[in-house]
């Protein structure tokens, strides 16, 4: 293999592992807050349990993520010198603030979390859980703002061979970029939902902690539903400002080919890239694909065809991402009601079978949301700036390929055996259930009000 394939297979692969950490991250530190705000509120130790409980398994996730996080950026210096000489003005910029502002934040609040416990009131010490949140979706702003700029460039101008911002607040407002931080954490509240029901349910299912895994159900139940709407919400607006910035990955994800008016969704379709045309095409909705595209029934979608070879995206890996994703999405979102519903009613830990699915649909908004990236990054070739500049003269001149084997292979052991370790801590965490010895933390009677 080429540096160039190497280089995409390294970031693809060390990108999509750091992903399994980052949307738990972003849903369980609100659901943990939310938890600690009601046993302040409430006084009820119950909380005070959920809160240890799955904010024990937060911390793990969070620990294993920044870990993850931090050879991303090391990446851009590594493998794609030419990416970061050409566009680091730009991209460097929401990084840095990521950096410096939401990631300060996030790292001094989440150490007075941990070690404030019965040093500080209350309600101080839910503050700081608070702040870890807000400043985890913060991070994820500023990182999608940066990716949305790659999708769709705002705010610059080509000059001295590179590019140069000339207006951050046209970066900083770029609606690719907005929308797609609210579909992408919207993404990873499901992710956090599905996690606490999936447990719940598995003690449930053996009669533990019934009264603590109802209430963590339920709550998870709400915050999935929730999520799902703004999923399916974001999902619809994202769907057009594709279908307007980048046609070309919008005719690969849904196999259109040649350019039509009121183009049709055939539910069954097997693309066929060779022969530039669908091999299968069964049980046609009129028109429904100019509508997601434009709200319009009879608007043109421009088929592949209109385009050049070498400028199209990999169809197969687009479309079939897409489809798997917008199938697992609407199943969790069915699941989502069918749970909110279900565990209202009395007896949920008798419901053997729905808590058994749960169960299993607990990897769904996982894999939902890494399909979500292929689309995103697969469908965006051969640009790695959208028309801008090509992925292919952004890789970096001064590397070989022994040199980037070796850091793949590296990576590949070391974020495995990182994997394994997380696995093994959650499950046991997991397993073990919350802990009912508070003694050393906060009670409303030792507190010192701040």
């Amino acid at each position: 293999m080429d540096v160039l394939t190497l280089s995409r297979l390294q970031f693809a692969a060390t990108t999509m592992f750091h992903f399994i950490f980052v949307p738990l991250t972003l849903g369980l530190s609100i659901l943990t807050a939310y938890m600690e705000t009601r046993y302040v509120r409430t006084g009820d130790e119950t909380y005070l349990k959920m809160t240890k409980f799955w904010g024990k398994l937060f911390l793990i996730n969070f620990a294993l993520g920044v870990v993850t996080g931090i050879t991303q950026e090391f990446q851009f210096g590594m493998n794609w010198a030419e990416y970061s000489r050409y566009v680091g003005d730009i991209f460097g910029a929401p990084l840095a603030i990521e950096a410096t502002v939401a990631f300060f934040l996030e790292s001094v609040f989440i150490g007075v979390w941990i070690f404030g416990w019965n040093k500080i009131s209350k309600t101080a010490h839910a503050v700081s859980i608070w702040l870890v949140a807000i400043a985890t979706n913060l991070s994820a702003l500023w990182i999608l703002l940066a990716n949305g700029w790659m999708q769709k460039p705002v705010g610059y101008v080509l000059r001295n061979g590179r590019a140069e911002m000339v207006d951050i607040i046209a970066v900083i407002t770029n609606p690719y970029g907005l929308i797609k931080f609210v579909h992408t954490v919207g993404s990873g509240y499901m992710v956090a939902a599905f996690f606490v029901m999936g447990i719940s349910a598995w003690h449930l299912l053996r009669k533990s902690r019934v009264d603590f895994f109802v209430r963590s159900f339920k709550m998870g139940s709400v915050f999935s539903l929730v999520s799902a709407l703004l999923v399916f919400g974001s999902g619809d607006f994202h769907a057009v400002e594709i279908a307007k910035t980048q046609p070309t990955k919008f005719a690969a994800m849904e196999s259109v080919w040649e350019t039509q008016k009121g183009a049709g969704m055939n539910l069954f379709l097997l693309p066929d890239p060779e022969n530039e045309c669908n091999a299968i095409e069964r049980l046609c909705i009129p028109n429904m694909v100019s509508m997601l595209a434009f709200h319009d029934p009879t608007a043109e979608i421009k088929g592949l065809k209109d385009f050049p070879k070498e400028l199209r995206p990999p169809v197969q890996p687009t479309f079939w991402s897409f489809r798997l994703m917008v199938g697992m999405g609407t199943f969790t979102a069915l699941v989502s009601l069918a749970a909110v519903i279900l565990s209202r009613m009395k007896n949920l830990e008798n419901k053997t079978l729905f808590l058994r699915l749960m169960v299993l649909a607990l990897p769904l908004p996982y894999i939902a949301a890494q399909l979500g990236w292929v689309v995103a990054e697969m469908g965006r070739q051969p640009w790695i700036v959208y028309g801008v500049l090509k992925t292919s003269d952004a890789v970096s001149k001064a590397v070989t390929s022994p040199q980037v084997i070796g850091s793949l292979v590296g990576f590949t052991l070391l974020y495995g055996l990182l994997g394994a370790i997380d696995i093994y801590l959650l499950a046991k965490y997991a397993r073990k259930g919350p802990d009912d010895d508070l003694s050393g933390i906060i009670k409303p009677a030792t507190v010192r009000e701040a």
